[in-house]
């Protein structure tokens, strides 16, 4: 009887301890922080504390915004790889961070990005206008690219800095275009863009809607085309890319939110469908359209990886082929 009775005490014993899955049912039971790695204001920040802000309802948790910017976003990346896969530290990424620096400063990450990074979704997307200074004479891409190609040498764009993804669309578009021109990269970020546009110390560029909206309309900078699938109902008369002739080239920027590459398959679902049902509120979705952030999930957090693991080979072909040298 003696051992009967020891196997049923260790039965009961085990029947009262919590679950991995009973214990993931009960996600999130403390706050969850999301790094960003950029400063305040910027699209990531934004859309994370935006985003925040109905999850906190939703899932009745604080949710906290650290900014870590520093080291092209490997800063924050290393950080949230580092954390405990439990679904308490995300981050909140975008193109550049997520998808190019794991590329071109692969050497300096002490991670396997692919290997300790997932994604949880894709969020949203931001269109970029390609912009030119306001004493241009040109009206159309076509009249600008004729324009360049009679200054030779003489014509500058600007960008947040070598190797950005904005460099790296403008060296795609110069040479479609058959246009020679300089690359300035600007330290003081999309003011500093604008302020040289506006003077015509820089002739063009790539800027993002929501950054550069109010100037388009207050003709600060004219606008020739827009990095997006289709035309904006804001800008109804103002042409794709591909509509003048350049598909693939310039880019709406992404912002994306990821875990550490181990984190529990029902607590990724569990964010997945938090964060869909949060993009659906008439608050975000009004916040958004104001400032030109299209609202843009993916499906599923298979489709998530699926449309990652593509972005990475889009950028490692579109890298390789700009040719930059970091070291110039």
């Amino acid at each position: 009887m003696k051992p009967i009775r020891l196997a049923l005490g260790a039965l009961l014993a085990l029947s009262v301890l919590p679950s991995p899955a009973h214990a993931q049912d009960k996600y999130p039971s403390k706050p969850i922080k999301i790094l960003i790695p950029f400063g305040p204001g910027g699209a990531p920040d934004i859309v994370a504390r935006v985003v925040g802000e109905q999850l906190r309802a939703s899932l009745g948790q604080a949710i906290v915004i650290e900014n870590k910017p520093g080291a092209f976003g490997i800063l924050a990346v290393e950080t949230m790889a580092a954390a405990k896969p439990d679904g308490y530290t995300l981050m909140m990424g975008n193109v550049a961070t997520n998808a190019m620096t794991p590329i071109i400063h692969r050497k300096r990450m002490k991670i396997d990005y692919e290997k300790a990074v997932v994604p949880v979704m894709r969020l949203t997307r931001i269109p970029a206008f390609l912009v030119i200074a306001p004493s241009i004479p040109a009206k159309t891409s076509a009249e600008f690219v004729a324009w360049a190609k009679q200054r030779s040498g003489q014509v500058r764009y600007n960008t947040a800095g070598a190797g950005s993804f904005v460099h790296v669309d403008l060296i795609a578009f110069s040479r479609k275009a058959g246009i020679e021109a300089a690359h300035i990269p600007v330290k003081s970020g999309a003011v500093q863009m604008m302020s040289d546009i506006m003077r015509g110390d820089a002739h063009f560029t790539f800027m993002n809607v929501a950054t550069s909206a109010g100037q388009v309309r207050g003709g600060g900078v004219r606008a020739l085309a827009i990095a997006a699938d289709k035309r904006l109902p804001e800008f109804p008369d103002l042409p794709t890319m591909a509509e003048i002739g350049y598909a693939g080239i310039g880019t709406a920027q992404w912002q994306g939110l990821f875990a550490p590459a181990s984190t529990p398959d029902a607590v990724i679902e569990r964010l997945h469908k938090a964060v869909t049902e949060a993009l659906k509120t008439e608050t975000v979705r009004a916040h958004f359209a104001k400032s030109f952030v299209q609202i843009d999930p993916t499906g599923s957090p298979a489709e998530a990886r699926t449309w990652l693991k593509d972005e990475m080979t889009l950028w490692a072909k579109a890298w390789s082929e700009a040719n930059i040298n970091l070291d110039d």
